[in-house]
């Protein structure tokens, strides 16, 4: 029987990621360490064959996900 104690779990590299909106480049670390885990806007998940958005496109998002309200 293998001893997972011989085996540390090691996180997964960060991704390097080109916005699904603007194409600007930024990492995402999939530890929780990722910028956006910091955001104040939470929205639901990209739209389908959308990835993840650079800081500002999130924001800009958010804002027109409040003003459509």
């Amino acid at each position: 029987m293998t001893n997972p104690k011989e085996f540390p779990l090691q996180a997964p590299p960060a991704r390097r990621l080109a916005c699904a909106r603007c194409g600007t480049e930024f990492g995402c670390d999939l530890s929780g360490t990722c910028w956006c885990v910091e955001e104040t806007a939470r929205l639901p998940m990209p739209v389908e064959g959308e990835d993840c958005l650079c800081r500002e496109c999130l924001r800009k998002a958010a804002e027109a996900a409040s003003a459509a309200k």
